[in-house]
């Protein structure tokens, strides 16, 4: 089954989860990444990592969950398929090489093309307000979800 592992400070990349959630239809776990223990990895078959992008890297409690995870399931979730969702202000780049080159470590295997949703919040106020991601890169995440989904179910990652 897909894990979707999110964390969001704003909304923004709960929102994006949610959507790869509802696409997945009934083939998946949303599950927060305070939450996500090493047990949750070794039971998917498939993951999508969801974050905002804090200061040029991934929000924290991301960064906490692979911390947490990481030595726990080495070696045993290699070949695994994973893609990745960041909500950003102007970028979005740092947070996703951040978790590239950690699930490098991993062995983990790309099956969909980088998404980052830049959301233009520049000024300190539109950074800490809640976001509305755009309709159509909620059905971009949807999209992903189904196709990640159906491609598990098929076999084909």
């Amino acid at each position: 089954m897909l894990s979707i592992i999110w964390h969001s400070r704003t909304g923004a990349a709960k929102a994006m989860a949610e959507a790869a959630y509802a696409g997945a239809a009934g083939r998946a776990r949303l599950l927060a990444a305070e939450s996500v223990e090493p047990a949750d990895l070794l039971a998917a078959s498939g993951l999508i990592f969801v974050c905002p992008e804090n200061l040029a890297s991934m929000s924290g409690a991301m960064k906490e969950m692979f911390d947490r995870c990481y030595y726990a399931v080495l070696g045993q979730i290699e070949g695994m398929a994973y893609a990745t969702m960041i909500a950003a202000g102007s970028d979005g780049h740092g947070a996703q090489a951040q978790i590239d080159r950690i699930v490098t470590g991993w062995r983990l295997r790309r099956v969909a093309p980088p998404m980052i949703v830049n959301l233009g919040a520049q000024t300190p106020a539109q950074i800490v307000a809640p976001k509305l991601v755009p309709a159509a890169a909620l059905s971009e995440c949807r999209d992903c979800g189904a196709a990640i989904a159906e491609g598990l179910a098929l076999g084909l990652f």
